[in-house]
This record gives structure tokens, C-alpha cells and sequence, in this order.
């Protein structure tokens, strides 16, 4: 066989087969690849001179094979439109002589939800990081176009982020001890594989949160405590024989308590004490609305605790874009676990984010939508509030827990399915192993809904509350 290359506006290999004159071999080679779907209807070909130099054949040769397949109806041609591919009505799959058609339901998800996790997506800023992208495109380096060099991802977003955090979280975020990563799960994902590296085997967990944290530990080989959990957040005070500690200390998810200055204190000693890591999950920690922010865990010890911040709230998840803040004598030990082979989001992305921070439109969305999470809050509490046993958690963050009595939660989320409604029960995030009283509620995500869908799913939420 002979292959050759022929230029159809995208590179195409046609197999020229041996033995058969020129002519023949190139109708059977286009008729196979149209066949194929190699080439889709309505391709445009190259004219009869472009491929007979292509393939170093005679033009006459081309123009008959041409020729020849128009005649068949594999391809058409116009004066002035080329020749193209013919639109062919594709053969329906064969049935079975007798066979009775099976009609299978139609599969629809739910109208409505307010699984939390998730920012209201219609608000992403599109013109603004539009705008941003161009910018950080007309002034990239070259090199933002290679391979990259730096494991730890562009300095110029490092940069900016070592401002913004510093100011708005008071977080001790030197541009060198910034690691980028695509999310929060890729940042556990890292910090679990040092962590077994550093031979430690056992990890405190909240005793509410996120299955998938609990499967990325688990994934590395490391085995999981559950800390109780109440109104003053974790029980830091439980620690002891733990290696490290997972928390969500500014709104513990998904309770959303806030841990408290005396369990903030122990967690810190302890870490001091045995040389102990805390990795801290600030995922919602620029949503607050009731009183002053409360300041990143990581700035009383910057050298014991591991910062993971993400996007993902602030503006989307689907941009992949998160960081870990690291202790000094931690940075080389993430990036030799990360290494080359797995890197992050792309750098324009990464410049994009950068120049949107440094310009102070990522300021300017996150008070845009603060603003209109505060007021989905206040609807909210107003519609249900008196339906419910209590309403807790809504100082800060997206999302709300709806206290209900004893025994109502399963039927609730079920009633809830019926009418179309996505909802989630705390006890869905409990931990089997966790010792802490049974409490029943819903953990309900106002800000997932896109504004035009926000009256109609509080209307449904009202409708299957009691």
C-alpha cells in the first residue's frame, strides 16, 4: 500500500491501494473515506490541480475519479460551490422480524434544585473577564504559550494572589509558597500524597462534610477520625494521634458554624506541639453577611497551616482554578509530588484570572454577588422560617441548614424528588463512624438557582415544607 497526504483544509490520509491502477485506487480511497465518515457531507474537496500535485498524479486522473463518484452520487458539483461530499441519508438500524418496539421512559432530571456546592452560574462575570482575557492575551510573554517551566503555575497570578489573600483573608501568602492546582480536589489530592510520604496514617475529619474529601484520603491509604461536630464547630480539642486535620474552620460545611477562638487555639497548639499539618478548606470564605470577616486559620501559623482556596464560588468551578497556600518546607515536597506530568489549568487561563484580580473586577463581582446571595437569604428565612424547627448557618456562605423535627428528613427529601425539587439532608454528609447526636435537616443551597429560576424553586421548596 501507498499512503499519501492530501490537504482538505484539515490533514486526511488516504490509502492508495497497491496493485490497482492510480485512478482506481484514488475512487476507492475517496469513496471509503466518505463511506467512513472520515469525510462528513457537505466537505468541501481541493480542486482537481490542488490534489493531483498533492498526490503527484496527472490532472486528468483526478478529474475522472472525480468524475466517476459524482456519477455514483458519492460526491456533488457546482459551478462556483466546488466539488463537496454528498449530503446521504443514513440506513436505519434493522429490526428484528417480529420484534416489538420497547419504549423506554423518559429519563428527566429534577426542575428545580438547591443542592449546595454550587454559585449561581448566570451571574459569571462574561464581559468583564472577556475583557480581562483580552488584555492578559495582547500583554502574555511568549512563554505563556510553551510548556511552562514552574511546576507551582504563573507567577503573575501567584502575585496576585498573594495580594488578594493577604488583604481580604489575612492570609500570609508569599508568591513563592503558592502552588497552583485545578481545584480543591486536586489540591487534597497532592497534600494526601505528601502527607503519606511523610508516613502519617491517621487524618481528623469533621464529622459533617464532603464524601469525596473522605474518598481522596481514603484513595492515598490514610486512614480517617471523625471530629464532632456542634454550634462551636469541630471539637479541635480531640486531636490527639491525629498526623493532620481537615477543616472548614470559617463555615464548617455543612453546618456552617464558625469554629470559635478557643478551638481555633487548640487546633494551632496542637499542630505546634507534635508537628502535626492543618489543611484548611476556605471554599465560601468571602461570602459573609451578619458580622466582620473572620480571617484565615492560617495567619496565626503560617508554617502549620495549609491553605486551599479555590474559584470555584467566587466566580465558577468550571474554571478549574484553585491554590494551596503551603508552609515554607512544604513547597518542594508538593511540587515533587506533583511534578511535571501533572499540571494545572491552562496558563491563559491563569493570566485571565490574574489580570481580573489586579484590576479589581474580581473584587467588584464578589460584592455584586454577596449582595445578591444576601438577599436570596433573606427571602429565604421570610418564606420558611416559621415552618421549620430552626434556620442555622446563614451568617456566611451559600448555602443554609433548615433544623426540622425528629424523623422528617428522609420523608421530606423524598416529597421534595416528587415535586421536582433537588434537595439534600445533613445526614447525607455525616460520617458513619462520627459520634454526635442524630439531628435532622436540610441543607439547602440558595445560591445554586439561576436567578431566573430563584422565585419558582423557593415557591417549591415552601410547597413541600409542612
Amino acid at each position: 500500500m501507498t499512503d499519501s497526504w492530501a490537504n482538505f483544509g484539515a490533514d486526511l490520509h488516504l490509502d492508495l491501494s497497491a496493485g490497482r491502477g492510480r485512478r482506481a485506487g484514488l475512487v476507492e480511497a475517496l469513496r471509503e473515506a466518505a463511506r467512513s465518515g472520515r469525510l462528513a457531507p457537505g466537505t468541501r474537496l481541493p480542486s482537481s490541480r490542488s490534489l493531483a500535485v498533492d498526490l503527484g498524479m496527472a490532472r486528468n486522473t483526478v478529474a475522472d475519479a472525480y468524475a466517476e463518484l459524482v456519477a455514483e452520487g458519492w460526491l456533488t458539483a457546482r459551478q462556483g460551490s466546488g466539488t463537496r461530499v454528498a449530503e446521504r441519508a443514513r440506513p436505519r438500524p434493522g429490526k428484528a422480524a417480529g420484534a416489538v418496539p420497547v419504549r423506554r421512559p423518559e429519563r428527566r432530571g429534577p426542575s428545580y434544585s438547591l443542592v449546595p456546592g454550587t454559585p449561581d452560574l448566570s451571574g459569571f462575570p462574561r464581559a468583564a473577564w472577556l475583557a480581562a482575557a483580552r488584555r492578559a492575551l495582547t500583554h502574555a510573554p511568549n512563554d505563556a504559550f510553551g510548556y511552562g517551566r514552574d511546576a507551582r503555575g504563573r507567577v503573575e497570578l501567584r502575585e496576585a494572589l498573594a495580594e488578594y489573600l493577604a488583604r481580604v483573608r489575612g492570609v500570609y501568602a508569599d508568591p513563592e509558597r503558592i502552588v497552583l492546582c485545578a481545584g480543591f480536589v486536586q489540591g487534597l489530592k497532592l497534600m494526601s500524597r505528601v502527607l503519606r510520604a511523610r508516613r502519617v496514617r491517621e487524618v481528623a475529619v469533621e464529622g459533617y462534610g464532603l464524601n469525596v474529601h473522605r474518598d481522596v484520603l481514603a484513595a492515598a491509604g490514610l486512614r480517617m477520625r471523625p471530629l464532632p461536630v456542634d454550634g462551636a464547630g469541630a471539637r479541635t480539642e480531640d486531636l490527639a494521634g491525629a498526623g493532620a486535620v481537615l477543616l472548614t474552620p470559617a463555615h464548617q460545611f455543612p453546618t456552617g458554624a464558625a469554629l470559635t477562638p478557643a478551638r481555633r487555639a487548640a487546633a494551632v497548639d496542637w499542630a505546634r506541639r507534635t508537628g502535626g499539618l492543618i489543611l484548611e478548606d476556605d471554599y465560601d470564605g468571602e461570602f459573609r453577611y451578619d458580622r466582620q470577616q473572620i480571617g484565615a486559620l492560617q495567619g496565626l501559623d503560617p508554617d502549620r497551616v495549609v491553605y486551599l482556596g479555590t474559584a470555584s464560588k467566587a466566580l465558577a468551578p468550571g474554571l478549574r482554578m484553585g491554590w494551596l497556600v503551603l508552609p515554607a518546607g512544604l513547597v518542594e515536597e508538593v511540587l515533587a509530588v506533583k511534578g511535571r506530568a501533572e499540571w494545572t489549568s491552562s496558563a491563559l487561563d491563569q493570566l485571565t484570572l490574574a489580570e481580573f484580580v489586579r484590576s479589581g473586577a474580581y473584587d467588584r463581582h464578589v460584592r455584586g454577588m454577596r449582595q445578591r446571595y444576601f438577599r436570596r437569604r433573606e427571602a429565604l428565612v421570610a418564606a420558611v422560617g416559621e415552618r421549620v424547627t430552626a434556620v442555622s448557618g446563614i451568617s456566611a456562605g451559600l448555602h443554609a441548614v433548615l433544623d426540622l423535627p425528629a424523623g422528617t428528613e428522609g420523608p421530606l427529601v423524598q416529597a421534595a424528588a416528587w415535586h421536582s425539587l433537588s434537595l439534600t439532608g445533613l445526614s447525607y454528609y455525616r460520617h458513619p463512624e462520627a459520634d454526635m447526636p442524630a439531628r435532622d435537616a436540610l441543607v439547602v443551597g440558595y445560591g445554586t438557582p439561576p436567578d431566573s429560576a430563584w422565585g419558582a424553586t423557593l415557591a417549591a421548596l415552601a410547597a413541600v415544607l409542612p
